[in-house]
């Protein structure tokens, strides 16, 4: 079974001052070699895109299957969007793709936040606490060197000081919440921290395009 809403296990962020503006609802944590597939360095928009349309699905706006990997390859195939031999490959996809996907399979249509280096991030804070106070659905971050999703926000709007909710696709163990939140698969990351694998998780020098799913509209 996969694990739902694993952020509400972890303490507060440390912004002094902060208001938190989160996910609302429920979403599945999908990541690396899940149901014995072995995705391990390519997977992780695929699994980022999957915990996005568990959200739609857990939250009853579609009613479809969360689609495998090479469902997702087969789909961007049938738009003309890759060639034929990509399904059963192991190409990596990003936000544009991850935008199709949900475009074709879910109705659901997205905006995309750019940022020109992994610095810019924190300047637009209230931009992506408007998305989860409006929207409330998780943020795909692409572009960059490695796929992730974003949960939330904590900001304080007169100081500028900010944290990020971040969700690690890149987790390869069980479904053992001790070890995702000791090991910070799921946590609160500022800029100039480590991802959880290592290394930078938002680059200076990288592109992102931070991919947010709209709600649709209901009568």
């Amino acid at each position: 079974r996969k694990l739902t809403n694993v952020h509400e296990a972890l303490g507060p962020s440390g912004v002094k001052g902060g208001t938190q503006y989160l996910v609302k609802g429920t979403y599945c944590y999908f990541h690396y070699m899940q149901d014995r597939f072995d995705d391990a360095g390519w997977g992780c928009a695929y699994r980022s895109l999957q915990t996005i349309i568990s959200w739609f699905v857990l939250n009853n706006y579609v009613n479809n299957k969360v689609p495998g990997h090479r469902d997702i390859q087969q789909t961007l195939v049938n738009i003309g969007d890759k060639p034929a031999t990509f399904v059963g490959s192991k190409q990596w996809i990003g936000a544009i793709e991850i935008s199709f996907i949900l475009d074709t399979l879910l109705d659901i249509s997205s905006k995309v936040i750019t940022f020109n280096s992994g610095a810019e991030i924190p300047t637009k804070a209230r931009e992506i606490a408007h998305h989860f106070e409006t929207q409330g659905t998780p943020i795909m971050i692409g572009g960059g060197v490695l796929a992730y999703t974003l949960l939330g926000i904590d900001y304080n709007e007169s100081t500028g000081e900010c944290a990020f909710l971040i969700l690690d696709p890149h987790y390869t163990e069980g479904e053992d919440i001790k070890k995702i939140t000791g090991g910070a698969w799921v946590g609160w990351k500022r800029l100039g921290d480590n991802a959880a694998a290592g290394g930078d998780l938002f680059v200076k020098t990288a592109f992102y395009n931070f991919l947010c799913p709209q709600r649709p509209v209901t009568v």
